[in-house]
């Protein structure tokens, strides 16, 4: 009883330990889930209607709708991966294959299951067009091993059968420009076809005759008549391989390699109808018969020569076909190995002429050998970078909407990182894809240099370019990488404004997209929202470029009047210590009329230019000469002491010393140049806090100016 209680209390303590793990691989679950199926993770760019959410590889299943517990409909396989604490995205295989529907058409284009099922056809025909030859010409088929003959002739019989029930009815076909998948049409169209027709002869039961003639070989050769299904399954595996011409070339050497196997069961054929040894030329029985016989059809194609003399009229005759079925075969086969080679190597064989013909011209005309060299370096590096000398070429056969397909593939993900084209109409950036072109630039080739005109905007594809500077030029200020962009601003500028601001050289090999100002113009006619946006982002963006680091004021503002110096220290020393002490004299009325000039100064520029507008003789107001006269040459009343200013560095003419007029509404102070031709005035208002600055010119001095 007390090991019956102890392993009952066990058992419960393991079970309650896995409930917990199960409650919290749950958890686990439900978190993770939430997280994927977030609809704050979808795009920015399109908002899709909503749908279930796809369960993700570390998600467990989605929960049944309405709140029930996931137990109460989880079948016996989901339970089962339940208590193993994890979580399939796929169901298991076999009821992923319960519950697999065949599709109801099929493009016979693109659709890969369909390239597989004809490599089973082609490969079962293959079975039927190698082996028929060997089994009536060999003794290679015996009533011990003939069951397992039957067994693959029936199986290559059964895919062919399906390849007529099943594939070949569920074909898409076109019929007046459009792609017909209905299965009554589909149908109707494979039965009108000659494939058939032909599907049906090769499919001919004469194997009826074999209770008759007992089991020949021969009865089964119209299956080799399935030859439709090999030459489309080679033109769907070449319009997927990237290297096509491999496969043609082992496809050609298997067409000869068949023509000796059958030459060679001929050989054999008539060498048993001679009987075997009864002549000089007949094969004599010994060895391998099938090596023996395969290596005198090579000797007899090929016609190398060496072979026995025959000796009967019928040995003759098959010696003489064999000649001329061996010339006429060989021959074929090596123009058609010809012809593949040289589509393989087409490509190469244009870039050697091309090269050529340029060295060519450039030894006739003497061009020095170093621009020689790069000439060739270009040649060389564009065709292993590219495969091609000019994409362009490559394209222009394609209609425009599946040129665009390319671009947007190739060039999108960069043009779309340009800031100058961010927020423009999608389709203006679409066209403008179609006229990139790619240039490959060597090493410390200059892209662009510093003054020439911009026509063209750059976008690096491959490698690196370098920005120079400098006092001497040569100075590398930054290094752009892949996906920078440079001279978008020369697209859009004008009035002189397009002019190249550095030298750009390229820093070892690069790539690069260009744009040219030409096409950009010819593509914004037709969108004109988009290029009012572009000629306000080009302004701004070369307004920031020309603006100096650290300006506060607007860029360029020049000084036409400079700054005045500061107080001297020792001089600003005994104005605070006359403060300090209470005194009286001329020190302490400076520093009080300092006070008050600099509370002035903050009122007065802005006062000074309200009132120039309605003050009859006035010709000129600055800021600068307010900040040249102030401090020096105001004198009020009862004032012994009058600071005589440093001449300026702008004006020829210095300030004297003042005179003044009171007035009920305040004071007015006064100061005229040494020729007193010009004067300047503050006088005040009704209010307190505002004063006028004014500057008069004599007429004197404008007869003298005219």
């Amino acid at each position: 009883e007390r090991i019956g209680s102890a392993a009952s209390l066990s058992s419960a303590v393991i079970n309650n330990r896995l409930q917990e793990l199960v409650k919290l691989f749950k958890e686990r679950t439900e978190k993770v889930k939430e997280k994927l199926t977030d609809p704050d993770v979808t795009s920015d760019d399109e908002s899709p209607a909503a749908s279930p959410a796809k369960p993700a590889p570390a998600a467990a299943p989605v929960p049944p709708p309405g709140g029930e517990p996931e137990g109460d409909k989880l079948t016996g396989d989901e339970h089962y991966c339940e208590m193993l604490c994890c979580a399939f995205k796929y169901r298991p295989w076999l009821d992923r294959l319960k519950n697999y529907q065949f599709p109801s058409s099929i493009d016979p284009l693109t659709n890969l299951m369909y390239v597989l099922w004809l490599f089973f056809v082609v490969t079962a025909w293959n079975w039927n067009c190698w082996l028929i030859p060997v089994r009536w010409a060999f003794p290679y088929q015996t009533p011990a091993n003939i069951h397992c003959w039957l067994l693959m002739d029936y199986l290559c019989d059964l895919i062919y059968l399906l390849d007529i029930l099943i594939f070949q009815t569920r074909l898409q076909f076109v019929r007046g420009g459009d792609i017909i998948t209905d299965k009554k049409a589909m149908k109707e169209n494979y039965l009108r076809s000659q494939r058939f027709k032909m599907d049906v002869v090769c499919l001919l039961p004469l194997d009826f005759f074999y209770f008759k003639v007992g089991v020949n070989p021969l009865l089964r050769f119209p299956r080799c008549l399935k030859y439709m299904a090999f030459f489309e399954f080679n033109n769907r595996l070449e319009a997927i391989l990237s290297k096509a011409y491999i496969y043609r070339v082992i496809r050609t050497t298997a067409y000869l390699l068949y023509s000796l196997h059958v030459n060679s069961c001929l050989y054999y054929w008539a060498s048993a109808y001679e009987g075997l040894g009864s002549t000089t030329w007949v094969y004599d029985g010994e060895g391998n018969s099938y090596i023996r016989c395969y290596y005198w059809a090579v000797k007899t194609l090929i016609t190398i020569g060496g072979l026995p003399d025959p000796k009967t009229l019928f040995e003759i005759i098959f010696q003489l076909l064999n000649y001329f079925t061996g010339v006429f075969a060989f021959s074929v086969m090596i123009g058609q190995m010809r012809d593949v080679v040289g589509a393989a190597t087409a490509g190469q064989t244009y870039y050697r002429s091309c090269m050529d013909s340029t060295i060519k011209y450039m030894n006739f005309y003497k061009i020095p050998k170093t621009v020689q060299n790069r000439v060739k370096t270009w040649y060389e590096y564009t065709w292993h970078s590219q495969g091609m000398l000019d994409e362009s070429e490559l394209l222009v056969q394609l209609p425009d909407k599946m040129r665009l397909d390319i671009a947007i593939d190739v060039n999108y993900n960069i043009v779309s990182k340009v800031a100058l084209f961010q927020g423009c109409d999608r389709q203006m950036i679409f066209d403008m894809l179609k006229r990139l072109r790619s240039v490959v630039y060597l090493p410390n080739d200059y892209v662009c240099k510093k003054g020439e005109i911009g026509r063209e905007m750059y976008i690096i594809q491959a490698g690196q370019v370098q920005v120079l500077g400098g006092p001497d030029g040569k100075t590398v200020l930054v290094t752009l990488k892949p996906g920078s962009v440079f001279g978008e601003i020369s697209l859009l500028a004008a009035g002189g404004g397009n002019r190249r601001t550095a030298n750009v050289i390229a820093h070892g090999f690069a790539n690069l997209f260009i744009l040219d100002k030409k096409d950009l113009n010819e593509i914004l006619v037709h969108y004109p929202e988009s290029q009012k946006l572009l000629r306000k982002k080009a302004k701004k963006m070369l307004k920031n470029n020309n603006k100096p680091k650290g300006e506060k004021g607007a860029p360029g503002d020049p000084l036409i009047i400079p700054p005045k110096a500061d107080t001297p220290k020792l001089f600003q020393a005994a104005l605070a210590a006359t403060g300090r002490m209470g005194g009286k004299g001329p020190l302490a009325q400076l520093r009080w009329r300092l006070k008050e000039l600099k509370a002035m100064q903050a009122t007065q520029v802005s006062a000074g230019r309200m009132a120039i507008s309605q003050t009859p003789c006035l010709a000129v107001v600055c800021e600068g000469l307010l900040r040249l006269v102030l401090p020096f040459d105001f004198v009020s009343q009862g004032s012994d002491f009058s600071p005589i200013p440093p001449k300026s560095p702008v004006h020829r003419r210095s300030p004297v010393t003042s005179h003044k007029a009171c007035t009920h509404l305040g004071e007015e102070i006064f100061s005229k140049s040494s020729d007193s031709l010009v004067t300047i005035r503050v006088i005040s208002t009704a209010q307190e806090d505002e004063e006028i600055l004014a500057a008069e010119i004599s007429e004197k001095e404008e007869e003298e100016k005219e």
